[in-house]
């Protein structure tokens, strides 16, 4: 595999005077300016080792937008939030394929053929805004599921068909299983690789960086959830080309890029029916391994008996966390926890409904990376799902329809208040903030 070493450093000092001998400009180090890179089962920022507090804010570029359907203004102000909380790490969405799927969001990066290039810009204005607060960000280049597009709306570029999620006449696990072809498509993967190299090899509009130089970009990550399928018939004949696609795609990255890191996206063993031999193969050629913990849509607990149901559903989630720490372990990989998501007591989607079983569950998670970064595990960081902020639904029935512009962290398909932290969560918020300042001085 291809193992990414280098690091931004100060020279030595015995170098400094023959640097200085020849005329060249000295510059201080600073957090701002250094790439992060793995040695080991750790990320490394400079000679330090990096660890951060994190979260997932999906619709960054559509408010850096500059257009009726974006706020400037709004994204200052939730970064500044973020900022407060100890925040120093973002997952930010860096594609969306417009077509004709139900939840899928409107407008796109592209639509078809054509490049939105407002968008592009929107994503330029958001990484300068995160660079400004000395922040970095996690681009994924895009979806398997339906509410950006994705893979499976590149199918339906290239063969006209496509499934779409929670359709009654296709119920699961038709989507997965159809979008499994994806790996299988030369023709859709051409289309990604086409928005891969635009991307990747992009210059910023805003600060004339080239993306390829910008240290506030901790990696590119290839996909958001990847899954070779679902019925396990399916997924043994699609994994030959999901790792071929894997192992492409980083390939085709590095070629243009060989400063950044390569992430999966992947959620874990839960994305190939509790395969583990999947989940080694898929990161044998990526940089750091990651995992997704979803309790409530995997049935571990039930959202409306959270009382009943979360005895039983703690464990669940311990032993998951714990597979993952060994995985990556054996991988010796650094190992983030990149998404991880819980309801509201009861349920309910209402920003002042206490938050009292989440509060459990993000202690879980956050002592995992706590305890890595005291006993030399693999555990680095971690990113929540997802950040609300000031975002209120106008919706009674909290459902998204097109043309809404007040995004959260609960993407278009999902109930507007679902997992979200709002800005007014300040029990979440002490929590979040506690576990940064413990993660900053470990």
């Amino acid at each position: 595999m291809t193992l990414i070493t280098r690091r931004n450093i100060l020279v030595a000092s015995a170098s400094i005077s023959t640097l200085a001998l020849f005329g060249c400009k000295m510059t201080t180090l600073s957090s701002d300016n250094i790439f992060i890179t793995r040695e080991g089962n750790k990320l490394m920022l400079g000679d330090k080792p990096y660890r951060f507090a994190g979260a997932n804010i999906w619709y960054g570029a559509y408010l850096g937008a500059d257009a009726a359907y974006g706020d400037r203004a709004r994204l200052g102000r939730e970064l500044d939030r973020l900022k407060e909380l100890g925040i120093t790490n973002l997952r930010i969405l860096a594609s969306s394929e417009e077509g004709p799927l139900k939840a899928g969001i409107k407008p796109g990066f592209r639509a078809n053929e054509e490049w939105n290039d407002t968008l592009f810009v929107g994503l330029d204005y958001c990484m300068a805004e995160v660079a400004k607060r000395d922040m970095k960000a996690v681009l994924y280049l895009t979806n398997f599921w339906e509410w950006s597009g994705g893979m499976m709306t590149y199918l339906h570029y290239t063969t006209g068909k496509f499934t779409d999620m929670n359709d009654p006449e296709n119920p699961w696990p038709a989507f997965p299983d159809h979008n499994s072809d994806f790996y299988r498509s030369e023709a859709a993967i051409s289309m990604y690789h086409d928005h891969v190299r635009r991307l990747v090899g992009r210059t910023n509009s805003v600060t004339g960086k080239a993306y390829k130089d910008d240290t506030s970009i901790m990696s590119w990550q290839l996909c958001n959830e990847p899954r070779p399928g679902s019925t396990p018939e399916i997924v043994e004949k699609t994994l030959p080309d999901y790792y071929a696609w894997i192992d492409n795609t980083a390939k085709l990255i590095r070629s243009i890029d060989s400063n950044h890191l390569i992430s999966l996206g992947q959620e874990g063993t839960a994305a190939s029916n509790g395969r583990e031999d999947v989940y080694i193969r898929a990161h044998e050629n990526i940089d750091y391994v990651t995992s997704h913990i979803w309790p409530n849509n995997w049935g571990w607990v039930d959202g409306k008996d959270l009382e009943g149901t979360w005895p039983e559903g703690t464990k669940k989630v311990n032993d998951y966390v714990q597979q993952h720490i060994r995985l990556a372990t054996q991988l010796d990989k650094p190992l983030v926890f990149e998404e991880f998501g819980f309801p509201r007591d009861g349920e309910l989607y209402e920003p002042d409904v206490p938050t009292s079983f989440r509060e459990d569950f993000y202690k879980i998670i956050y002592k995992a990376v706590e305890d890595s970064s005291e006993n030399g595990g693999p555990v680095v960081g971690s990113n929540f799902w997802a950040w609300n902020g000031e975002a209120r639904t106008p919706n009674e029935d909290y459902r998204f329809r097109d043309g809404d512009t007040a995004y959260m962290g609960d993407p278009p398909h999902e109930a507007q208040g679902w997992y979200g932290i709002f800005d007014n969560d300040t029990s979440m918020h002490t929590i979040i903030k506690e576990h940064a300042q413990r993660i900053a001085v470990s």
